[in-house]
C-alpha cells in the first residue's frame, strides 16, 4: 500500500484547530491524494466503483457540540449544540473515509426530511439525488492528531492515533433555509483503494461464471 500521502507521526505543533483553503494546493497532496480532495462527483459513487462492495458505517447520531472551526460556516454565532452524525464509508470491509456531518438546530424537517432516518444509507447520494440542494465550494485541510475530528476517527479504528497528516476536505449545502456541512477525512487505507477496472475484475475473476441474477433476461412481449 502506498503510504506517500501520510508520511508519518503529527509533528510537536498538533493543534485542535485546522487551516481551511480554498484551494487543494494550500495542503500540498500528492497526485493521488488530489484526485480524491477535487473530484467533484458523489464520493460515495466513486468508492462504489472502485470496491467489490461499498458500506456505510454508522457510527452515531444524534446532538453533539460544533467545533471551534465549523460553527461560523452553518451560521452560528460561536459554539453551540447541533444535530451530527458520524460515519466510516468502508471498501470491502476496510474503513476508508471518516465522515462528520453537522446541521444546526434551527433548521426544520422541511429543510432536511431526510436526515434523520438516514441509518446506514449514503447522505451523499441522497444529497446529489435531490435537485432542491444546492452545494458549495470544497475547503481542503490537514488535520493535526489533536483535531477533534481526528482523534474520533482514530477511536473509530481502534488506534490511539493515526499517520500525520490527515487529508480533509468538506462542504457547505443549503436546502431551502436549511444549512448543513460534511467534513471527509481521507484515512491511510485510501491509499489501497482501486482503479473501477482492478476492482470489476477482483469482483469477476477471469473464467467466473456470473450469478443467475446478472444474466439478462428478455424483456416480455
Amino acid at each position: 500500500m502506498n503510504m506517500a500521502a501520510f508520511p508519518g507521526p503529527a509533528p510537536r505543533r498538533a493543534t485542535h484547530h485546522a487551516h481551511w483553503h480554498a484551494h487543494a494546493n494550500g495542503v500540498r497532496p500528492d497526485a493521488a491524494m488530489r484526485d480524491w480532495l477535487t473530484d467533484r462527483m458523489s464520493l460515495t459513487k466513486k468508492l462504489t466503483a472502485r470496491s467489490g462492495s461499498f458500506r456505510v458505517r454508522k457510527l452515531r447520531q444524534g446532538r453533539g457540540m460544533c467545533l471551534d472551526d465549523e460553527y461560523a460556516l452553518v451560521g452560528l454565532a460561536r459554539r453551540a449544540p447541533v444535530q451530527e452524525r458520524e460515519v466510516l464509508l468502508q471498501c470491502d470491509g476496510v474503513p476508508v473515509v471518516y465522515a462528520h456531518t453537522i446541521v444546526p438546530l434551527s433548521a426544520t424537517t422541511s429543510d432536511w426530511p431526510f436526515f434523520g432516518s438516514l441509518g446506514e444509507r449514503s447522505l451523499g447520494t441522497t444529497l446529489f439525488g435531490d435537485p432542491r440542494v444546492v452545494r458549495g465550494r470544497l475547503q481542503y485541510a490537514r488535520l493535526f492528531a489533536e483535531h477533534p475530528l481526528a482523534r474520533r476517527a482514530a477511536a473509530a479504528l481502534g488506534v490511539a492515533a493515526l499517520p500525520w497528516p490527515l487529508y480533509a476536505r468538506r462542504c457547505l449545502y443549503r436546502r431551502r433555509r436549511g444549512l448543513l456541512l460534511v467534513t471527509e477525512v481521507f484515512l491511510p487505507a485510501i491509499a489501497g483503494v482501486r482503479s473501477p477496472a482492478a476492482a470489476t475484475a477482483a469482483a469477476h475473476p477471469a473464467g467466473a461464471m456470473p450469478s443467475a441474477a446478472a444474466v439478462p433476461v428478455a424483456a416480455a412481449a
